[in-house]
């Protein structure tokens, strides 16, 4: 049954490359039960963690890929790379050992934790953060645009306030470029308190300022036998948000109320030449 499994996903994952080969962006959802490729999948059960491919749905630039997470944390997850090849649809997430070693494959060393990791979303109810729990389903799209691609999750029913909202996260990305844009919205119009930031991990190097936010350092092995330096970063326009707050694992920022913002984040690591080092990365982002 393994071997079934991976040769139907490795023959999905070329059927899909060959139809993007001059492409520098890519997305990819699946059911793990079945492998095949899908544009949306529409659950009643808000928690489908275990069962979609990769977790959710995800998305890739030319240096990284990042996926939203199908349950209740709004968190978003980086698959670091060099920036010589695309890989998101050819390794699904999971590159193995030999694969990083031989072919360059990149790898999930970004650790999320109970954060929601690199621009993900949460509410914030003027006291604390509100998690996306969907009350009413969940559902997870992934598609191409003018120029890149998109991966988006959106969580109904989530009790926020004495009320009941709709919230939708998407991730862009172009063709032509590293950085990434992450929307979130309250599909109805309400307007809401949206919580997002930058996680880090214990020992990372951490900067910040009216308009930027970025991390360096190494994450706790988790699927990387031997991690490396990441970075990661965001922008962010500091007129649509009321603070700026580092935590004990995040640098927080919370919306003033609205029903809808963006943020740009992007991603880096020692695996890739242009974004390797810690100076570097932070004045790319400064």
């Amino acid at each position: 049954m393994v071997q079934n499994y991976f040769s139907a996903v490795a023959a999905a994952a070329v059927l899909l490359l060959c139809s993007n080969a001059a492409a520098q962006s890519a997305s990819s959802l699946f059911w793990r039960a079945d492998s095949v490729q899908v544009k949306e999948i529409v659950s009643d059960k808000a928690v489908q963690y275990n069962f979609v491919g990769h977790h959710g749905p995800a998305v890739e630039n030319s240096h990284c890929a990042l996926r939203l997470y199908f349950n209740d944390s709004g968190a978003i997850d980086v698959y670091s790379k060099s920036g010589k090849q695309m890989e998101l649809l050819k390794y699904l997430w999971y590159p193995t050992e030999k694969q990083q070693q031989e072919e360059g494959a990149g790898c999930d060393e970004y650790l999320v934790g109970r954060t929601v990791g690199l621009g993900g979303i949460a509410l914030w109810d003027g006291e604390k953060e509100v998690k996306l729990v969907a009350t009413k389903g969940r559902t997870a799209r992934v598609g191409q645009t003018k120029g890149g691609s998109y991966a988006e999750i959106i969580a109904y029913g989530v009790e926020y306030m004495g009320d009941l909202v709709d919230v939708s996260i998407r991730v862009d990305v172009s063709d032509k470029s590293r950085v990434a844009t992450v929307s979130a919205r309250e599909l109805n119009g309400k307007k809401v308190q949206f919580l997002t930031g930058v996680n880090f991990q214990k020992g990372e190097e951490v900067i910040y300022g009216k308009k930027y936010i970025a991390v360096w350092g190494v994450h706790p092995a988790d699927v990387s036998a031997s991690p490396s330096p990441l970075g990661a970063g965001m922008w962010f326009k500091p007129s649509k948000f009321e603070s700026v707050e580092k935590t004990g694992d995040m640098v927080r920022i919370i919306s003033k109320k609205a029903s809808s913002i963006s943020t740009r984040i992007v991603a880096a690591s020692t695996k890739e030449e242009e974004l390797d080092t810690r100076d570097k990365f932070f004045e790319y982002m400064r």
